[in-house]
C-alpha cells in the first residue's frame, strides 16, 4: 500500500500504482496548470486516469503542460469521448490523430453517446486505434436519459468491444450520475449492474460513478478495487477512503469482512 501518514491496520488491501484493478478516473472540466499542479502534488497515489471532459481540451490553455504534468506523476491523461465524436462526425479523423500525436496522448475514448452510429462501425474505430498502439477505453450507454438499454444489450455492446481490443469498457453515467446505470434520480440500477457483472468481469469495466452514494454502492458490492470513474478532483481522497472503510459509507464494510 501507498504510505499514510499514520500506519492504521488492519486495512482492506488496496492495489497501488500501476494498477489494473481499483482503477480511479477523475474528470478534468478544465482545470489550469497551477490547479493541476495542487492536484497531483496532493493526490497523484490515488488516481490513474484524468479525462479532460467532453471538449474542453480544445479551450485550455498550456495544454502541453498540463498534460506532461499529468503524465510525469503517472497518471494516464485523455480526452473525452465527445471530441472524438466531434471529429469523427465532421470526417476529421486524421486530424483527431494529428491532435493525439502532437500532445503525446496514448489513451483515446471511442463512444457514441452523442451519435447514432452503427455498433460494427464503432468496433471498427476500436480496434483501428488498438492496432496502432492506442490504450483504447470505449464507452456503453447514452447521455439520452430516454434511451435505455435492457440488460442483455449491455452486455452484448461491451463483450463485442473488449473482443474488438478496449483495455477497458466505461458504464456511461455523464457527470451528473443520472443515466446509464443509474435511474434519473441517481439510484443505482442493481438488477441491471448485477446482470452486466454475472456475465462479464467487473475487472474490465470503469463505472462513472459521479455521486458519492452510488460511489459507496459499488464499493460494498464488488470491493475494494473496483473500478470508478468521473471521479470529481476534490473526491479523490474521499473516494480513497471510502475504499478503505474510513468513511462512514464503507466503515462497517470492511470491518465486518476482516
Amino acid at each position: 500500500m501507498y504510505r499514510l501518514n499514520y500506519p492504521l491496520a488492519p486495512l482492506p488491501e488496496r492495489t497501488i500504482q500501476p494498477r489494473t484493478i481499483g482503477i480511479t478516473m477523475v474528470m478534468d472540466k478544465g482545470l489550469g496548470c497551477r490547479a493541476a499542479e495542487d492536484l497531483v502534488d496532493n493526490a497523484a497515489p490515488y488516481f490513474d486516469y484524468i479525462k479532460l471532459g467532453w471538449s474542453t481540451a480544445l479551450f485550455v490553455r498550456s495544454l502541453s503542460d498540463k498534460l506532461a504534468l499529468y503524465k510525469n506523476a503517472g497518471i494516464k491523461p485523455y480526452f473525452g469521448g465527445t471530441l472524438w465524436e466531434a471529429f469523427y462526425v465532421r470526417q476529421k479523423v486524421d486530424d483527431f490523430l494529428r491532435f493525439l500525436d502532437a500532445h503525446g496522448v496514448q489513451v483515446v475514448e471511442i463512444s457514441d453517446g452523442s451519435l447514432d452510429q452503427p455498433h460494427e462501425e464503432k468496433l471498427h474505430w476500436i480496434r483501428f486505434f488498438a492496432e496502432r498502439g492506442y490504450e483504447v477505453l470505449s464507452e456503453v450507454g447514452s447521455k439520452d436519459a430516454t434511451k435505455v438499454l435492457p440488460p442483455f444489450r449491455w452486455i452484448e455492446l461491451i463483450r463485442a468491444e473488449l473482443e474488438a481490443g478496449s483495455r477497458y469498457v466505461i458504464a456511461e453515467a455523464r457527470e451528473s450520475g443520472t443515466v446509464g446505470m443509474y435511474r434519473s434520480t441517481g439510484e443505482v440500477r442493481e438488477g441491471l449492474v448485477e446482470e452486466v457483472v454475472h456475465h462479464i468481469s467487473w475487472e474490465r469495466l470503469i463505472f462513472e460513478a459521479p455521486q458519492r452514494v452510488q460511489q459507496a454502492w459499488f464499493i460494498r458490492r464488488l470491493g475494494t478495487n473496483v473500478n470508478l470513474g468521473n471521479i470529481a478532483p476534490e473526491e479523490i481522497i474521499s473516494v480513497e477512503t471510502m475504499r478503505l472503510g474510513l468513511r462512514g459509507d464503507t466503515f462497517h464494510t470492511f470491518l465486518e469482512r476482516s
